[in-house]
């Protein structure tokens, strides 16, 4: 029953253990005599203590092969030899029951050392080819997002450059444009000038046609034209075109150049270039007719130096 027991309890903690072993051993020591020993009377055989000497055989026998040799896991089974092994255990299985055992702890053989060998090495393996691929996968997504930046910006600076190519293009069709109105002008005013002096030299022909000495039929060709067309070159190179009536004075033309002059202002003098005549102060007096202005003419404004 005692074996039971200590079987029973084997992987109790210690402290049951050492109690029973300390009880089993002193089991068959003889209680203390109050008479002392003689040594004439003969040993006599007490089966009681025959009984306890087997109890205390039993026990030491026990107490010898039922000392704890290792740690055990409630939960799994594994054996462990030190209380390193125990905390390792639990920490990477989270196992949390653990005993003391009489089992021992095997010691390994070579062929399982190769295989324990073997499958850390696997493990290994295993662990650095899974860090490789992370990174390289890494690898791999730090490209992608430079390639993506690299987009980004080579995308903006097309953008860029399509702006500023954009602005040039309109900028050239400005500078064409305000071209096309220039020689559009100077053309114009080149046939104008053609015809200012087309029609003066038809007058100048008609004139000379015409007897000098017939005041009469001179008069009578002066009344052909009621008005006259004048076309008036400003000093800044722009022109006026105004009709008058051929009998207004020329102050009446100087008049209208200083209301509608565009270029500098100050004091200017009239002049023509066919024929070739300065008007002076008394000229702005006379009539237009009268001053050969008519049916048409240029007038060249001049600034007036003092």
């Amino acid at each position: 029953m005692v074996r039971e027991r200590l079987c029973h309890h084997s992987h109790r903690p210690m402290t049951n253990l050492n109690f029973y072993f300390r009880l089993l051993a002193h089991s068959n020591d003889a209680e203390p005599s109050s008479e002392p020993p003689t040594t004439e009377s003969a040993p006599m055989s007490n089966p009681d203590t025959s009984d306890q000497q087997d109890i205390a055989d039993a026990s030491g026998q026990v107490s010898t092969t039922e000392v704890a040799k290792s740690m055990k896991c409630d939960i799994c089974g594994k054996l462990f030899k030190s209380n390193l092994e125990v905390e390792f255990h639990a920490t990477k299985s989270g196992h949390d029951r653990f005993s003391e055992s009489t089992e021992e702890k095997k010691p390994l053989t070579e062929e399982e050392k190769k295989e324990q060998l073997r499958i850390l090495t696997e493990k290994l393996k295993q662990k650095n080819k899974e860090r490789e691929e992370q990174e390289k996968k890494d690898a791999q997504e730090r490209e992608k997002n430079r390639i993506k930046s690299g987009k980004e910006m080579a995308q903006a600076r097309r953008k860029l450059e399509e702006l500023k190519m954009k602005k040039l293009l309109d900028e050239r069709k400005r500078e064409k444009e305000e071209e096309k109105l220039a020689r559009q002008r100077v053309k114009e005013q080149i046939e104008a000038d053609k015809a200012a002096r087309r029609a003066k030299a038809d007058a100048e022909k008609a004139l000379a046609a015409s007897p000098s000495t017939s005041s009469s039929s001179t008069s009578t060709y002066r009344k052909e034209y009621n008005d006259t067309k004048l076309q008036i070159r400003l000093t800044n190179g722009q022109t006026l075109t105004q009709s008058f009536g051929s009998k207004e004075k020329l102050s009446a033309v100087r008049l209208f150049i200083e209301i509608n002059r565009t270029d500098a202002p100050g004091p200017f003098s009239l002049m023509t270039n066919f024929p070739k005549k300065i008007f002076m102060e008394e000229d702005y007096e006379a009539p237009l007719n009268a001053l050969g202005l008519t049916p048409s003419a240029v007038l060249i404004v001049q600034k007036k130096v003092e």
